[in-house]
Order: C-alpha cells, then structure tokens, then sequence
C-alpha cells in the first residue's frame, strides 16, 4: 500500500477561517471581515495504491477558478474571504499521470466534503465510484448549497455519487461507525462533522500504523492537538467532538495526521511521524 500527497494548487484564507473567533454566527462574520490572511496554503489530495486498485480522497481544486464568473458574484465568502491559484498542470489528473496513474483507471473516489477546493477536480474522473455522505450531499445541493458556500452548477453533468452506508462498529474506536473501502478492512471511512456537517474522513492501516486522511477536520496538526475549531463550521461544538474523537483514536493507535491544508502533511507522510 502506496499513499501519495497530491498539492493541487494553493489557497488563501482569513486568519480567523484557520483558527474561529467569537461565538455563533460571529464566527462566520469575523471570517468575512478579518484582515488578516494566511500564507498561500497547500491543497492536497492523496492517491492510494492498494492491491484492489486506486482510491483517491479528494479531488483537489481546478484551475477553472480563475475564469470570470466561475464564483457567484453575489457570494461575499469568495469575494472577501478566499483567494485560490491553480494552474492547468495542478490538477489532479495531469498530476496522476505524472505518478503513472491512469485517473480513468482509478476505481474509487472519497470526498471528504463538497467545497470546491476538494470536489474542484471531479471532472477527471467519469468512470470511477464516487463516495460522498448523503447529508453532506444534501447540504450542497441547488441554491440552498450554493448559499453555504457549495458550488453544485460546477458539478460535472453525469455526477451521480454513491452515498456512503456507515454501520456500527468497533472497527476504529472510538469512532462507533465506519464504512470499509477494500475488502481486508485496511482502508475505512469514518464519519468526522464538524467544517461541514456530513464531513468525512479515511483512514489507511499499514501494519500497526494509521494513516487519518482528514480533509477539513482542521487545518493543522497544531489545531487538532490544541483543540482549535476553524471559523467556518458551523456547530463548533460538533466540529470540537470529532476532534476529540481523532485524539481518542490516536491514543490507542499510532496515528500520521493528515489535513488538505497542513504544509506539514507530506513530511509526516514521509516520516511516519505520529500525533
């Protein structure tokens, strides 16, 4: 079993999206009205090779972004709160090729969530099985989702996903559900709300050690070991649960964490450096 960090492009966000202030809905107006950028912050899926084929979490973002009227105007959040660089070569299907991957090969996608920034590059993969929580789907769609901050008129015609059948199980403790993506059990999906509602995340096991493929639980390794909510979930009480879920399955299991936005993810990857 392979994992592979794939940066599709960069992003930009307020400070208080990274790290939320306040209470409520303060949190998201302190999103919009900060002043305080980040640095440019890496968008990353990640590729797995397993003997059953290739799972991708995660699509990345396009670099259709930069074309006018691609966001709606009427939006604040993309006008005031994000700001995206991506090129035609980032994408997530010239980069699989450049890994010798065929994307029309690859035989299961997760999104973690439906924001663009991870559902970008859903495009390259018409073939594949696509994965995505139903309440997570149902928040996204018509002009309801696009109020959220989805985009689903970006979404490619045929999109058509499977939604995911959690089950109870003590499989990954202290998660009570999970869902299995290979057959022996090594790769599951994990219910983890929170940045979104029906927000997901993977887990790999190779030998004794997890690999926790987050997407948006948080934006650092720093913020999940501090219990640090970003500014744009909203129910931050939902989002501090699942944090304190990860930290509770990192306890019994040496666990490689690994959010979209970390810098710091491929180097863990690389070192095998646990929570």
């Amino acid at each position: 079993m392979k994992i592979h960090a794939i940066q599709t492009g960069s992003v930009r966000i307020k400070s208080s999206q990274r790290v939320g202030r306040g209470r409520g809905q303060m949190r998201q107006l302190h999103v919009l009205f900060d002043r305080a950028w980040t640095e440019w912050l890496p968008i990353y899926a990640w590729a797995i090779e397993t003997s059953e084929g290739t799972i991708l979490v995660d699509t990345g973002e396009t670099a259709r972004t930069a074309l006018p009227g691609y966001f709606p105007r009427w939006h604040p959040y993309f006008w005031l709160a994000v700001q995206l660089s991506v090129t035609p070569e980032q994408e997530i299907g010239p980069q699989l090729h450049g890994l010798g991957i065929d994307p029309l090969e690859v035989r299961k996608v997760v999104l973690t969530h439906l924001h663009t920034d991870h559902a970008g590059g859903l495009e390259h993969f018409p073939r594949a099985e696509i994965l995505v929580s139903q309440p997570e789907y149902r928040a996204a769609e018509g002009l309801a989702g696009q109020v959220r901050g989805y985009l689903p008129n970006r979404w490619p015609k045929w999109f058509q996903p499977r939604f995911i059948e959690f089950q109870k199980s003590a499989d990954c403790a202290p998660f009570e559900r999970s869902a299995p993506l290979t057959t022996d059990g090594a790769v599951m999906i994990v219910p983890t709300p929170g940045h979104t509602p029906g927000h997901v995340s993977v887990i790999v096991r190779d030998g004794d050690t997890s690999y926790f493929l987050a997407g948006d639980t948080t934006y650092s390794q720093d913020a999940l070991r501090d219990h640090l909510v970003d500014g744009v979930s909203p129910d931050a009480a939902t989002a501090l649960r699942t944090i304190q879920t990860i930290l509770g399955y990192a306890k019994q299991h040496p666990t490689v964490y690994l959010p979209a936005h970390d810098p710091e993810s491929p180097a863990r990857l690389r070192q095998v450096s646990t929570v």
